[in-house]
């Protein structure tokens, strides 16, 4: 074989090689908030019903859990994009990470103030004089404000409510420590339910979305230097459209998503009867004024002012959204 026919093989190879590189997936990796649960369902169903992998995509998905801070797993540069809540994101801008949301896949909060019938709560003006569970950590500034705008004091030697700082269970109520606690729509109140001791008729709920003071929960951030990157921000792109698409599909096939997080829970934590409710009560947070992902601008400027009038911010918050990927996402 002639040196020029042996050149002509190695180049036509090289070629070969580079335009299979060209067609490789994307990788990306995905850091949840918390650990496999419905709340992650549209992930776990576009990754097992292969919409990441039509979409170019190689997504690896990584639980979360009670240690695990999404924000700063993406400071480190262990994920592409991040499940967090916007409270904690913005937090996180302020002191310097650059985190961006690119969709808001959560429209609506699902945090509530459940409270036990019996203690003659009904309205929040029965509040005075109560215990109430509160999360910390971030979780307790909607609850502030709502206590603000009542008017009820919550510090000092004679708070006119006194908070009770709750764990991640739902023992407070079930022990009666606490008249009422920190409630997700989705689990803590129907981990209530399933305790056995106490049912509906037991509760009064109080959703903080219809209270006013529901801020921005699940939504997906990614960095500014990624968006800088137009390869990335592309893939970003492909991951949100394919993203919406698994959240479309867990609305229309409930039993099935049930099905598929289980079988990606591999500590066998997860119960049928929990997941299916959880995923439930899950779809109508998906439903906003412009489809699964639209950040509202209007719920964006409401989560901000909260955060601004218990200074956890100190000032509004710069290029900390874009519609971008989400328009590039869900073009015709």
């Amino acid at each position: 074989m002639s040196f020029k026919r042996t050149s002509y093989l190695a180049a036509a190879a090289a070629v070969l090689g580079l335009a299979g590189e060209a067609h490789a997936a994307d990788k990306l990796t995905l850091q949840l908030k918390w650990v496999t649960q419905g709340q992650f369902a549209g992930y776990y169903v576009a990754q097992d019903k292969g919409f990441y992998k039509d979409a170019g995509l190689d997504v690896t998905i990584k639980p979360g859990g009670p240690d695990i801070a999404p924000e700063q797993v993406i400071a480190a540069g262990g994920a592409d994009v991040i499940v967090d809540w916007m409270p904690a994101a913005l937090a996180a801008r302020e002191k310097g990470e650059p985190l961006v949301n690119i969709a808001q896949i959560f429209e609506k909060s699902a945090q509530m103030t459940t409270c036990r019938a019996d203690t003659g709560i009904k309205t929040p003006a029965d509040f005075k004089g109560k215990t109430i569970g509160v999360w910390f950590g971030g979780n307790e500034y909607p609850f502030l404000t709502w206590m603000n705008k009542l008017g009820y004091t919550y510090e000092g030697a004679s708070p006119d409510v006194t908070l009770l700082k709750q764990g991640f269970n739902v023992d407070p109520l079930l022990q009666k420590q606490a008249d009422c606690i920190a409630t997700m729509v989705y689990n803590e109140y129907h981990q209530i339910l399933e305790s056995g001791q106490l049912k509906k008729a037991d509760l009064v709920t109080f959703k903080w979305q219809d209270q006013g003071i529901g801020m921005l929960e699940d939504g997906l951030y990614t960095t500014e230097a990624e968006l800088k990157d137009p390869t990335k921000a592309d893939a970003l792109a492909r991951f949100v459209k394919a993203s919406i698409k698994g959240w479309e599909y867990v609305a229309a096939h409930q039993d099935e998503t049930v099905a598929i997080i289980l079988k990606n829970d591999t500590t066998g934590a997860q119960t049928k009867e929990h997941q299916t409710t959880m995923v439930q009560e899950i779809v109508p947070l998906l439903e906003g004024s412009k489809g699964v992902g639209y950040l509202d601008p209007a719920d964006y400027k409401r989560t901000v002012q909260i955060l601004l009038d218990n200074k956890v911010l100190t000032t509004e918050p710069k290029g900390a959204w874009t519609h971008k990927i989400y328009d590039a996402a869900t073009k015709p």
